[in-house]
């Protein structure tokens, strides 16, 4: 992810960050005739003594930051879903000049970090590091020369990494207030995708009315982003390749023609309904699906490579797989592209660290257009930080239906089984002992009834 300096500085080997707290004055018993910190001064203390006491009291702030522990997503080695660990880490992050202090309320997944997860993500830094590139919250500090962000600002946080953890400390101008009725979930869920499918269909794409587009795995984060922002555009056709479960999904909100590409072949249907070929493919899969989707391209037709798939298969580092995605490479000479007058575009949000400007620009407009409701982030579903290896799962095995979203906060534990069943029969011991007192008195009532009068036989 771009804005590569947003979290460098919460980018500190975790050794320093997990070191226990040193005692501090503040912690030991006062001397005798020693005001005790925090206490007024008397007006009969000695000038000379003051500084003493805002001394103690300065040493007890400093002494709570350090005591400080927040919630932290931590990759502490390559490989399966087991190492991405929640851990605690210890220190309050101070803002710095032109930083602020954000309490982090939800965390974007993305496909980039399932890659970084096996080692095949070359923009995130060596492990031990807390990934995340995206999040929203409510700022609670700001540093000295901020003006144009408050304390108790929701705002959308973007950066390079280091976002999945309670509180994060990042410049200011990498966060951008929320619009009025944009929920966490949402704010976290939009810039990534938004920022990536708006850049490659209006930037390169430069899509127009009555064009058609391929938009792979439709029913991914990307893929929905890109279909909403297609139907901005009056006459679009929009493909959209998807597991036949999600296609009644995916085309209530957009796609014109859903495909299931587990079942036949994309390029095939395609070309079925739409013989002469398409204007705009975006492939996120590489390999051989590269070549196909340039050849299922029209003359002035455009092909956009964002991303490469077909390299994550399992849990670790398939080799073969990535062999194989290496093979199957696509490459094209200048002359190929004369003779069939086509263009194809490579897209890597995480290399334009020097354009953050344009990044911000596009944000704008992408929250211009979430205010006039032309777009909506899909929430498929939310984890907590200790559920992290099921919402990687879940992404990474294409079950979800929009975006993934990771919540700090721990999670409500559930009432255990044996707590409940105690319980139950204690309601149910009750009730049978309030039946039986009914049962009792009801017998002497018709006892009563029954008593036959004076004078009968």
């Amino acid at each position: 992810m771009s804005a590569e300096d947003a979290v460098a500085a919460q980018q500190q080997p975790l050794a320093e960050e997990e070191a226990e707290v040193e005692p501090q004055a503040g912690d030991q018993p006062p001397e005798a005739g020693q005001e005790q910190p925090g206490e007024p001064v008397a007006q009969a203390v000695p000038e000379d003594q003051a500084p003493e006491v805002k001394e103690e009291e300065k040493k007890e702030e400093e002494s709570e930051e350090e005591a400080f522990t927040y919630r932290a997503l931590v990759l502490t080695g390559y490989g399966g879903y087991d190492k991405v660990k929640l851990q605690l880490k210890k220190g309050l992050p101070s803002p710095g000049e032109g930083e602020v202090r954000v309490r982090v309320k939800a965390c974007g997944l993305n496909f980039a970090e399932l890659l970084g997860r096996q080692g095949l993500y070359e923009r995130l830094p060596s492990p031990p590091v807390t990934p995340g590139m995206e999040c929203s919250g409510v700022v609670e500090a700001v540093g000295s020369g901020v003006e144009d962000r408050q304390v108790g600002d929701s705002v959308l946080v973007l950066g390079r990494c280091g976002l999945w953890q309670e509180v994060v400390v990042v410049k200011a101008d990498h966060t951008f207030p929320m619009p009025d009725g944009m929920s966490y979930e949402e704010a976290a869920a939009l810039p990534i995708n938004y920022i990536t499918a708006y850049m490659m269909l209006f930037e390169m794409g430069n899509v127009r009315p009555n064009k058609s587009v391929l938009i792979h795995m439709a029913a991914g984060g990307v893929g929905i982003a890109a279909t909403q922002l297609c139907n901005t555009v009056s006459d679009v056709t929009v493909f959209g390749t998807a597991s036949a479960s999600k296609h009644e999904v995916i085309k209530q909100g957009g796609v014109t023609h859903p495909i299931d590409y587990r079942t036949r072949d994309y390029a095939e249907e395609i070309r079925k309904i739409s013989p002469k070929g398409l204007d705009i493919v975006l492939d996120p899969l590489g390999g051989s699906d590269t070549q196909k989707a340039f050849n299922l391209l029209k003359p002035m037709g455009t092909l956009i490579v964002y991303g490469a798939a077909n390299r994550l298969t399992g849990q670790k580092k398939n080799l073969l797989a990535l062999a194989k995605s290496w093979y199957n490479q696509f490459t094209i000479s200048a002359l190929s592209l004369m003779h069939s007058n086509k263009a194809v575009c490579g897209f890597h949000l995480g290399y334009l660290d020097d354009e953050f400007p344009l990044i911000a620009r596009v944000l704008q407009t992408l929250l211009e257009l979430y205010k006039q409701g032309e777009i909506k982030p899909r929430i498929d579903s939310t984890y907590h930080f200790e559920q992290v290896a099921d919402a990687m799962r879940r992404m990474q095995e294409r079950n979800n239906i929009g975006k993934v979203i990771l919540l700090p906060e721990p999670k409500k534990e559930e009432p255990k089984a044996e707590e409940t069943t105690q319980e139950n029969a204690k309601e149910d011991k009750k009730e049978a002992e309030q039946k039986n007192d009914i049962q009792k008195e009801e017998p002497q009532e018709e006892a009563k009834a029954e008593e036959p009068k004076t004078g009968e036989s």
